[in-house]
């Protein structure tokens, strides 16, 4: 089984964040950077079914400027056969049906059998590539993914709802799956395969080389930090009374239980 794992570099999330001037984007120029941890799910789900079936090749690709190599070489030191960086040096201007775009022209040459990315980016959070994605190759999509199985006929999904419900479903493959995170233990990369990355095949794409329409559908106009707020709210009545109006806003208005 040939698996496609898509992806990104954020800004570390330990390191403070600054808005750049202008207020479109936040300041890259002292930041440090990290594989996006919901795309490290997708990943682990890979390397395990290639682990299972005792066969088979599970591939990176990741779009962005050069800096991303670091990343793919992370992702390779965990245990991905190869990669494909897709140079672009635009994307922060790429909305999320941009940077599909740009991964299904790379990823479609490779006609693989599973496509997995994270359920969203910790950056932009957007949730919407993995399923964009899925509508520019033409394959069956499902998303909130926790355990993936091979099959006869395909593949045999575990999924997340609301509640504490799962549900069981069956894909053919080719398909496309989105995968939630925390459903599994996450791997460190071990010395011998930080010493394997550096000889495995990195392939690079340019983006203008993939004919890719760069105008973005949507643009975002502006980012500001959140405004620090306090309100003080006093809960009237008996004990018993005021702790169930305490739960009751952690329910409606924090949304926290």
């Amino acid at each position: 089984m040939k698996i496609i794992v898509a992806i990104k570099q954020v800004p570390d999330r330990d390191v403070p964040i600054r808005i750049a001037a202008g207020g479109k984007w936040i300041e890259e120029s002292d930041l440090q950077w990290a594989m996006n941890e919901p795309d490290a799910y997708a990943l682990e789900e890979a390397l395990q079914l290639k682990e299972r079936s005792g066969a088979g090749e599970v591939i990176v690709i990741s779009a962005g400027p050069e800096r991303v190599g670091s990343t793919i070489r992370e992702a390779l030191a965990k245990g991905a056969d190869r990669a494909i960086h897709v140079v672009s040096d635009d994307l922060g201007v790429r909305d999320a049906l941009g940077v599909a775009r740009l991964l299904a022209a790379a990823i479609q040459p490779e006609n693989p059998d599973l496509v997995l990315t994270g359920l969203q980016s910790e950056d932009l959070g957007w949730g919407q590539s993995g399923v964009i994605l899925a509508e520019l190759l033409g394959r069956p999509h499902t998303t909130l993914a926790l355990q993936v199985e091979k099959t006869d006929a395909g593949i045999k999904v575990k999924r997340e709802l609301e509640e504490g419900w799962f549900q069981s479903i069956e894909l053919p493959t080719p398909a496309v799956l989105t995968i939630q995170s925390g459903g599994t233990k996450l791997r460190y990369a071990t010395l011998m395969g930080i010493k394997k990355a550096k000889t495995k095949e990195m392939r690079a794409v340019n983006a203008a080389d993939l004919g890719v329409d760069a105008t973005p559908v949507v643009v975002l106009e502006q980012i500001s930090a959140p405004k620090k707020q306090k309100n003080t709210q006093i809960l009237s009545g008996s004990p018993k009374e005021a702790a169930a109006a305490l739960v009751e806003k952690l329910k409606t208005e924090a949304r926290v239980l």
